[in-house]
């Protein structure tokens, strides 16, 4: 076996390693598959399509008013809603806050707003779903770049999937690197432990791929070197239901070309 092809084949069984954990968290029982709904809260308590109990906001604090009747427990601990309960969260927060069978219902904040989503485990797109469909491992799409930090970070005001909700994207430097000859650059966020996070538009959107889609980097090396895997892009929860907010690429995220690896469109 040539080194060449040893390297593939690493390469190869990492990504199915990925492609496993990746289609085995999205079955979750109420993950980003199981959205059924998103409801703004009105000032006034109210019956809200589908969910049980009377919901409403001041603004800065979330209500629920339920009897015994409407049979919604708390997802945390359990115990039964009877009463009036609140729950107060910070712009982008989100709480799992109480159960009705199988749906749990998510308070939200969103734009300054409170929202609820349901989450159904039995919602068909999880009970039919058997894997994210995905492009064919392509090594030629896996770049080697330089991550150039910015200064400070830069609060930068884009879209997201649902109309009524802007977003921010904090962005702390760009990632460069060349594909086919041609040099990109990509603004990137932060993830996790390090990690960075790069939202983009491609030649494959709302074709074979969906609205755009993301990619994470590991932690940038000492010397500012990251691997750009472009067979780890994955679609944002919006590509599978109506009822996401994720957020947009920036203005210049785009590259030029089709990238024809990573998740496709899996409507």
């Amino acid at each position: 076996m040539t080194t060449q092809t040893s390297e593939l084949n690493r390469l190869t069984e990492r990504w199915d390693r990925f492609r496993t954990g990746r289609n085995a968290a999205l079955a979750a029982d109420h993950g980003w598959l199981t959205l059924t709904s998103f409801q703004w809260l009105p000032a006034e308590p109210s019956v809200l399509d589908g969910v049980p109990g009377l919901w409403s906001t001041d603004g800065t604090t979330a209500s629920l008013t339920a009897g015994a009747d409407d049979q919604l427990t708390l997802v945390a601990g359990g115990e039964p809603v009877t009463g009036t309960i609140t729950a107060a969260l910070a712009d982008e927060e989100s709480l799992m806050w109480v159960r009705s069978g199988t749906v749990v219902i998510e308070l939200g904040m969103r734009a300054n707003r409170y929202m609820i989503r349901t989450r159904d485990s039995q919602a068909p797109a999880r009970t039919d779903f058997h894997g994210v469909p995905v492009f064919d491992f392509n090594p030629s799409l896996v770049a080697e770049g330089t991550f150039e930090p910015y200064a400070a970070p830069r609060r930068v005001e884009i879209v997201t999937a649902n109309p009524e909700v802007p977003g921010v994207a904090v962005l702390v430097g760009d990632v460069v690197f060349e594909l086919g000859g041609t040099t990109y650059r990509l603004a990137a966020e932060e993830g996790a432990l390090g990690s960075l996070l790069v939202t983009f538009f491609d030649e494959t959107n709302n074709v074979t791929s969906s609205h755009w889609r993301k990619l994470e980097l590991t932690r940038p090396r000492p010397d500012g070197t990251v691997v750009v895997d472009f067979n780890r892009t994955i679609n944002y929860p919006s590509a599978f239901t109506d009822f996401g907010t994720c957020p947009a690429p920036v203005d210049g995220n785009r590259i030029g070309v089709p990238i024809e690896a990573g998740e496709r469109n899996p409507r």
